[in-house]
């Protein structure tokens, strides 16, 4: 039921009012309308006004607001980002709180415990090899981790087993034609 209906509903029972037809009738519909339009508008801005709900303009908005944009590719994703950083705090110790942080700041990365006090390695799932903008990966991971927490970086590259299961004979390889980069970040 749209507002003209509601105001049609709560003028009826005084019986004074034309509200079928006439100018009456039209008055109200162009006030229903405005006051439709009114009421969709601040439906759409109670939603972007949540990261937990939002899914345009209040997303962009709020990061726009950071120095990063977080590493999400889904919409849910983007908002549990969002949602993470906000909750950043001074005891924001814990690996999962650390894993929400780096994500939230754009860095697809995870951080664990080694089972040395004070020590966190970082690893990149999915990337093979050294990370694209590694120094610059690494600044911001060390400002956004505490300070008194030591990092290393646990990177994947292939084992000699896995490339010798890729390339049986020299000439395999060499039919490749892989740069040194490319060798590291080759998968198979």
């Amino acid at each position: 039921m749209g507002y003209t209906d509601y105001l049609k509903n709560s003028l009826r029972p005084l019986r004074l009012y034309a509200l079928d037809a006439g100018y009456g009738a039209a008055e109200l519909a162009a006030e229903g309308e405005a006051l439709d339009a009114l009421s969709a508008a601040l439906d759409d801005a109670e939603r972007e006004a949540s990261p937990l709900t939002a899914t345009g303009e209040g997303l962009t908005a709020l990061e726009a607001l950071l120095p990063y944009r977080p590493a999400a590719s889904t919409l849910a994703d983007r908002r549990q980002a969002l949602a993470a950083l906000l909750r950043v705090d001074d005891c924001s110790f814990t690996p999962e709180a650390l894993n929400a942080t780096l994500s939230g700041c754009g860095i697809a990365a995870a951080a664990e415990e080694t089972g040395t006090p004070r020590q966190v390695r970082v690893r990149f799932p999915g990337v093979r090899g050294t990370p694209p903008s590694f120094a610059a990966l690494q600044l911001r991971i060390e400002a956004l981790l505490p300070c008194h927490l030591g990092v290393e970086y646990a990177l994947v590259f292939p084992t000699w087993s896995e490339l010798e299961r890729w390339f049986p004979t020299w000439s395999a390889f060499e039919t490749a034609k892989l740069s040194w980069a490319g060798l590291e970040a080759y998968g198979g």
